[in-house]
């Protein structure tokens, strides 16, 4: 049975309803307000509000659609403002449900919009002019996950329809690890917690006692970690290693961005980590059964929480990312190997002599 406390009740019950929770106050001057994303099952992204002396400050922004402006605009109503009275937009990472009103939000508020380096560095290819370049490199990663050829032209343009909900801001502030954000009457500090996305932060309130989490930990699922061209390296090990880090922090409640607020952060932090040290196992035990096997051929074999069928699109391609993870992760610890051909061929780990071939060598 978990360890892990519901404390957002109404957001829990909203949940089970099917239904958006309501714009809510969750301790003095800071309130939550859920921004619907169309067609995706997490349903909403919770964008909270920190009320400060001259305005208000938001914590992510929700998609680039009027339904998700006007239920931002319409909680800053319920909160006692108007868009006119954002003077700053945090943002936990770059996908489109935190990010993608951020451009709109800032051109007509005048706020000023904050964000990670290392994601900050991702938003050309992602949603700029370098967009083909990273089609490409997805191309040839897909490829060499051992994805049919009629197939990896769909997922490597897989996310491609996102781009029309961001309206893009380049950050005019770039946040570091540990040094307080400049917000009168707030004590906020941004932690850098990559896997999610390499610059993905968590926003840690010392006075409150309070972790806006975002996606790096969330009460009811893991996060997906991918590897991807713009997050190669090893970006579970990554996560792996961020959960760590938090794991201790003085908080009492952790209000993520999706689901419902939590407690206790220790007890889900263990979960998430023990979720991960069973999917290893899983994936480790499917390369010894089958020798040689590709990534794709993994992924399609794995237990999801549906069916393969169901698995389509971007959410696909997302599957196959986040077994390279722990394919990856795996292969760090010397507990399988990657045959240096292409496509990649997994097998059990061989010899002292054996070298894993480098991941930007297909990309």
């Amino acid at each position: 049975m978990s360890a892990v406390e519901v404390t957002g009740t109404a957001q829990r019950q909203a949940w089970c309803d099917g239904v958006l929770p309501a714009v809510e106050l969750v301790r003095p001057q800071l309130w939550s307000v859920p921004v619907p994303i169309p067609d995706n099952p997490l349903r909403y992204v919770i964008v909270h509000l920190l009320e400060l002396d001259d305005g208000v400050a938001v914590v992510d922004t929700g998609w680039n659609t009027e339904a998700a402006w006007t239920s931002l605009v319409d909680g800053l109503a319920v909160a006692g403002y108007g868009v006119a009275d954002v003077r700053a937009a945090l943002i936990t990472h770059i996908h489109p449900d935190h990010y993608g009103l951020a451009g709109r939000l800032r051109e007509a508020s005048g706020a000023w919009v904050a964000l990670h380096p290392a994601d900050a560095a991702l938003l050309p290819g992602r949603y700029g002019a370098g967009v083909s370049e990273v089609i490409d490199q997805m191309r040839g990663l897909l490829a060499a996950c051992g994805v049919p050829d009629d197939v990896v032209a769909d997922l490597s343009e897989a996310s491609m329809g996102v781009r029309e909900f961001v309206s893009q801001g380049e950050p005019d502030v770039l946040l570091e690890h540990g040094r307080p954000v400049s917000l009168r009457g707030w004590d906020i500090v941004p932690l850098h917690t990559p896997g999610h996305s390499p610059g993905h932060v968590c926003f840690l309130d010392r006075d409150r006692r309070l972790l806006l989490s975002g996606d790096h930990v969330l009460p009811r699922i893991s996060p997906n970690i991918s590897v991807h061209v713009q997050q190669a390296g090893n970006p579970l090990a990554d996560f792996l290693e961020s959960l760590r880090a938090i794991r201790d922090l003085d908080v009492e409640e952790v209000l993520p961005a999706h689901e419902w607020r939590f407690a206790p952060l220790t007890a889900r932090v263990d979960e998430l980590i023990d979720h991960h040290r069973q999917r290893l196992e899983v994936v480790q035990h499917a390369v010894a059964e089958d020798p040689g096997t590709t990534c794709w051929e993994i992924t399609r074999r794995l237990p999801w929480s549906r069916t393969w069928d169901q698995i389509r699109g971007h959410m696909r391609r997302a599957a196959v990312g986040e077994t390279l993870a722990h394919l990856v992760l795996l292969e760090s610890r010397g507990s399988v190997r990657r045959e240096p051909v292409l496509p990649w061929r997994w097998l059990p780990a061989g010899g002292a002599g054996d070298r894993p071939a480098a991941l930007v060598s297909a990309v």
